[in-house]
């Protein structure tokens, strides 16, 4: 017994790829690494992420409106959302709240809006936002939690509540005693006072390559890429050269001088590396289109975020590494963008 499906008419194409749909299938390769951050360092990241993604969705709304433009198709298309996450996962899991609004008000209204919106930004708008919380308020965006296996207080979902909305920390605690520096953090140091680094990767704070959970964290990053990559939402070229630039530059000057700069896979498990080579350097707006200046592009960042990191005053850079090589991506495709055909 045969039975007959209903089928559409000719011609059958495949069905488009809609803006909504891969900022949906970001966020869900987002996913795995956050579920890691809050194994190893509490709900703060859960709490931040909704903070940030109210303030983009407002902020998204109050500007489509201020330009007449219709606010539930854009609001739609996830990339206010993506934002908000993107910025969360970069910022300290007990920042207070106004961290979240600051950050967001200028992420979407001035970074993104402003500059004409979605399609039309230079910037990419998470690390504008980011950036401009990072240099404003250095003080609480330098209060990371240490891994949960080896912190001396935990703190439960209404103590981390209470310290995000109302600054106000439990009884007998300080901020010195739940906070501590990170990897990076404890790196950047020793070297400034002439510690060996063999001597501070002694710190419990260290794991096998990076910092202790953060590497677990960045290789659910990297799995994520990895799907958006066989999902073909991203390509090769950007992540491929960042993380080879970092692997490559960091050897010779680990080989050249092991007690001033950490292995290749320090840099790599440790910081923003593998979040910003697969989610955010390859932001197809403010980065670049071309394939040469992908690759150009993902060394520029790799190089930058090398050199801020050995002699800049912060101790991860792939936010201002991002910021500086999306200044350069317009004419990086200039002179990249291949021949017309005939000319």
């Amino acid at each position: 017994m045969s039975r007959q499906f209903e089928t559409a008419g000719a011609p059958h194409f495949p069905p488009q790829t809609t803006v909504s749909r891969v900022m949906l299938q970001v966020l869900l390769a987002l996913i795995p690494a956050i579920a890691a951050h809050v194994w190893f360092f509490g709900t703060g990241i859960l709490f931040q992420i909704l903070l940030a993604t109210g303030f983009a969705v407002g902020f998204e709304a109050l500007m489509l409106r201020s330009r007449n433009k219709p606010v539930r198709p854009f609001l739609g298309d996830l990339s206010a959302v993506l934002t908000a996450v993107l910025f969360a996962l970069c910022i300290p899991p007990l920042a207070p709240w106004w961290i979240s609004l600051t950050g967001m008000l200028f992420a979407i209204v001035v970074a993104k809006h402003l500059y004409g919106g979605l399609g039309h930004n230079l910037f990419n708008p998470a690390m504008a936002g980011y950036v401009v919380v990072l240099i404003s308020f250095p003080q609480a965006m330098t209060a990371w939690l240490p891994p949960a296996s080896i912190a001396p207080h935990a703190l439960g979902v209404a103590d981390t509540l209470a310290v995000i909305l109302g600054g106000q920390l439990p009884s007998g605690l300080s901020w010195d005693a739940i906070t501590g520096a990170t990897a990076l953090d404890s790196i950047k140091t020793s070297v400034a006072s002439g510690q060996m680094i063999s001597e501070a990767r002694e710190s419990e704070i260290f794991g096998d390559f990076g910092g202790l959970g953060w590497e677990w964290i960045a290789n659910w990053y990297a799995v994520g890429g990895v799907w958006l990559l066989w999902r073909r939402i991203i390509s090769w070229h950007v992540p491929f050269t960042m993380i080879g630039t970092v692997l490559l530059l960091g050897l010779i000057a680990w080989l050249s001088d092991p007690g001033s700069n950490p292995s290749p896979l320090q840099h790599v498990f440790s910081g923003a590396l593998i979040i910003g080579a697969f989610f955010i350097a390859t932001d197809p707006v403010s980065g670049c289109t071309s394939t040469r200046g992908r690759l150009i592009f993902g060394a520029g960042v790799g190089i930058i975020t090398l050199v801020i990191r050995r002699w800049g005053g912060y101790p991860d850079g792939v936010a201002f590494a991002v910021l500086l090589m999306n200044m350069a991506a317009p004419l990086i495709d200039r002179y990249t963008r291949p021949r017309v055909f005939g000319r």
